[in-house]
């Protein structure tokens, strides 16, 4: 997408010295990065035109004002924007280990189209309260979520070898979330401490209609959120999976999501949702508070998880 955008601007340079007498080579090239970032502004615009299409009635309390709608988009495009041509071309990462790390190891699982680039901004946070995490690449791009399943299974065992922790918490955004879910239907809960997804489509998203590969057909919501219907994989999962597994899950999602439509397609019966307002969607792997919420959940899940010390843990309940 870089390269691409990069030759976009290259070419408009080009056709303003040629054909309309623009003879500063720096300013020709202003106007082709100009050109192009207005094109990326108008994609972003039409994502919310294209989610309020089917989008979810919108709780009176989690309703903004026109100037937080004019930040919350400017904000989503500024998080797209860091992501598709900084982020993710050139802060990808594998693993980072703080010197003296704190509470369970965390796995970053991105979602469509993205790699781990993504999380650089939750790394940030994650780096700075001390916790262990590394981030897994699902590839193929444009292949089934269930393809995903053994890429996560490979990362956790990997992550839990690397630390000597039994378990791990997964953080997971979009349709990482969905394969999250899908590892867990194939290798069970036995190794995960909480799952904590961002902005995931747990029951499918319209804007899927317009992707490319089968993931997004495994993603699809059709009609309204009161008439919709989850994609038949999506009903599959579901019906493979063990309600228990709920209980491990926090659900964080953003009633303004530009992606996910209906925006309540995030909410999840017998999981913890925390719902807000005024975020994106690529915008909450960025914002502050979700980062803070984030690691609240993985203090809490470490806490809940905490080894017995070893004075104890050779002593039974009487």
């Amino acid at each position: 997408m870089l390269l691409i955008q990069m030759l976009a601007a290259a070419a408009i340079a080009a056709a303003a010295m040629q054909f309309f007498d623009v003879g500063n080579a720096a300013l020709a090239a202003v106007i082709g990065i100009a050109i192009v970032l207005l094109v990326r502004l108008v994609i972003t615009g039409n994502n919310f035109l294209l989610a309020a299409r089917h989008r979810s009635e919108t709780p009176m309390h989690h309703r903004i004002k026109t100037w937080t709608g004019v930040r919350l988009f400017l904000y989503e495009f500024r998080a797209t924007m860091t992501a598709s041509s900084w982020t993710m071309p050139f802060r990808t990462f594998s693993v980072r280990m703080p010197a003296q790390p704190q509470g369970l190891p965390v796995l970053l699982v991105h979602g469509y189209g993205c790699n781990s680039g993504y999380w650089h901004a939750m790394s940030k946070s994650l780096q700075k309260a001390n916790i262990t995490h590394r981030a897994v690449d699902l590839e193929p791009v444009i292949g089934s979520i269930d393809e995903y399943a053994p890429l996560i299974h490979r990362a956790v065992e990997t992550l839990c070898r690397e630390t000597g922790s039994d378990k791990v918490v997964i953080v997971a955004h979009s349709m990482g979330g969905l394969a999250s879910r899908a590892y867990l239907r194939d290798h069970g809960p036995a190794r995960i401490a909480r799952l904590i997804t961002l902005g995931t489509p747990h029951h499918g998203t319209s804007l899927a209609h317009f992707g490319v590969g089968l993931n997004t057909h495994q993603m699809q919501w059709t009609a309204s959120e009161q008439e919709g219907l989850s994609s038949e994989w999506l009903r599959k999962l579901k019906s493979g999976e063990n309600p228990a597994i709920y209980r491990l899950m926090v659900s964080i999602y953003s009633h303004h999501d530009n992606i996910i439509s209906p925006q309540t397609s995030s909410h999840l019966d017998g999981a913890k949702n925390i719902e807000l307002n005024g975020i994106g969607h690529v915008a909450l792997g960025f914002d502050p508070e979700v980062q803070a919420m984030v690691i609240r959940e993985v203090r809490d899940a470490s806490a809940r998880h905490a080894p017995i010390p070893a004075p104890y843990a050779a002593l039974k309940p009487a």
